[in-house]
Formats: structure tokens, C-alpha cells, sequence
């Protein structure tokens, strides 16, 4: 109960599936993912060859940190709104990955104030 108060969820929508929510799961990590491949695979190799792209990953990191994020938290309130069996194993895994965006956007931020 404390969760869906904190989450402000007030009853179960009667449109919103299991599946469904296991599919806005499963978005909000491919989002993460994205990011993730776009950080540390494409913006050290291809960025560096395009010069006047200098700044962009970082800005474009951010972005798409925030996407992904708020994708996160909707996954973790439709769970909770649907009451779904596995809703406190895939929230723990949506806030490792929220965790893990708020270290690479906190670094994407320092990298842009330089």
C-alpha cells in the first residue's frame, strides 16, 4: 500500500493487462539499452571521427538517460497497478537501471561543464 501511495496509484485500470505492463518493461529496457550501446559502442568511435560533433554524445546520453528513466518509472507504476506477481523483481530491476542512468548522466553533465 505504501508503494502505490508513493507511486499515486489509486485503483487497478481495468484497460491494462499483465501483459501489458511485462511489454512497457520490456520497452523501457530496450531504451536503457540503446543508451547504454550508444555510450560506450557508437559515440567513442564514430563521434571522434566527425569533429564537429564534439559535445553531442553527452548531450544526446542526457536525453536519452531522461527517456529511459521516466520509462522506468511508468513501467514500475503499471506493475504496481496491475499487481503483478513479479512487480517487486522487475521494479528492482528498473531501479538498478535507473541507478546506473543517474551515474552516467551525472558523468555526461561533469563531461559538458568542462
Amino acid at each position: 500500500m505504501i508503494v502505490r501511495r508513493v507511486l499515486r496509484i489509486k485503483d487497478r485500470p481495468a484497460n491494462v493487462s499483465d501483459a501489458a505492463a511485462l511489454q512497457s518493461f520490456q520497452r523501457s529496457m530496450l531504451i536503457s539499452a540503446i543508451r547504454c550501446t550508444l555510450t560506450y559502442v557508437v559515440f567513442p568511435f564514430v563521434l571522434p571521427a566527425v569533429s564537429f560533433a564534439k559535445g553531442v554524445g553527452p548531450v544526446l546520453g542526457i536525453a536519452i538517460g531522461l527517456v529511459a528513466m521516466v520509462c522506468d518509472v511508468f513501467t514500475i507504476r503499471r506493475f504496481f497497478a496491475v499487481d503483478h506477481k513479479w512487480r517487486w523483481h522487475f521494479s528492482g530491476a528498473a531501479l538498478c537501471v535507473i541507478a546506473l542512468l543517474t551515474v552516467l548522466m551525472v558523468q555526461d553533465i561533469i563531461h559538458l561543464l568542462r
